[in-house]
């Protein structure tokens, strides 16, 4: 029964390490501020694109974040984060006592 608590603790703790990974955040970030800025590029008035000097510069910047979104994202599908030891976690009796 306590192998079985221990797998379940390990798959809690790998979920909890997947879901803050830093790059899933910065991923999802650019890719939104990507789809908003693209969205403005296109629709970009002729005023906006000659204050830019010809250049649709919002359009282009947000093509770029959201390729660089999708390298994070494709970053961590690729190399997802691994579960921490089991080692290195501490245990109740390291905790200081309660005041």
């Amino acid at each position: 029964m306590a192998e079985n608590n221990d797998q379940v603790d390990q798959k809690k703790l790998s979920a909890a390490a997947r879901l803050f990974d830093v790059r899933r955040v910065i991923g999802g970030l650019f890719v939104v501020y990507g789809v908003i800025v693209t969205l403005i590029g296109l629709f970009d008035s002729q005023a906006e694109i000659d204050k830019a000097e010809g250049v649709r510069i919002n359009l282009w910047m947000g093509i770029g974040m959201l390729v660089l979104g999708l390298l994070f994202l494709l970053w961590l599908r690729l190399n997802p984060p691994k579960p921490p030891d089991p080692s290195d976690l501490g245990t109740d009796d390291d905790r200081p006592p309660a005041h």
